[in-house]
């Protein structure tokens, strides 16, 4: 029989734990709201023009060329859009002339693929270094599809403004990427 002021050995070890870790937990829980960053919620800050120009040439990739949806194009470039590239000679400007061409890519190279490698961005400009990739797989050039694949590198740059892409120059192997689709030797 146990008496009064006996405690049993599940008591005693409630005690311990309650007088160790109870005390503990407090302390631990006022230091997390003295410690920088700890017990606050996230803030949200604003998000600078240099990331939404990132966000706006990655949507550019991976949407219009890798997804071929060209309807982002009106989203994504102003309508006085300027296609500087030297190999597509006065497209029209604005979306409406930079959308055969994806079309004609595309058809040409259904898996094409541009991968980002480098993307610099600031207030009002873009760069990006990507890989291009793709089988040809249908006419290209006036080409009949030859069933090979590519892969060469390009520089795009961009110039954005207002959330919009306004200007484009792009640099291409376009020589290695003939070469390895069989077209010249």
């Amino acid at each position: 029989m146990i008496g009064a002021g006996y405690e049993t050995p599940e008591l005693w070890l409630t005690k311990i734990v309650m007088s160790a870790v109870i005390p503990s937990f407090i302390v631990l829980a006022f230091a997390s709201l003295l410690l920088p960053g700890c017990g606050r919620v996230a803030e949200r800050r604003p998000v600078s023009q240099a990331d939404q120009n990132r966000q706006i040439v990655s949507r550019y990739f991976s949407q219009v060329w890798n997804e071929g949806r060209l309807e982002e194009l009106d989203v994504l470039l102003s309508p006085g859009y300027i296609n500087h590239t030297p190999s597509v000679p006065d497209p029209p400007p604005g979306p409406a002339g930079l959308k055969p061409i994806v079309s004609a890519l595309r058809t040409a190279f259904p898996d094409l693929h541009y991968e980002i490698q480098d993307l610099v961005v600031n207030d009002s400009m873009a760069v990006a270094r990507v890989t291009v990739s793709g089988t040809h797989k249908g006419p290209l050039f006036g080409r009949a599809a030859t069933g090979k694949k590519f892969t060469v590198n390009q520089i795009n740059i961009e110039r954005i403004v207002r959330g919009r892409i306004v200007e484009h120059w792009r640099v291409t192997d376009e020589l290695s990427m003939m070469q390895q689709l069989g077209l010249i030797r």
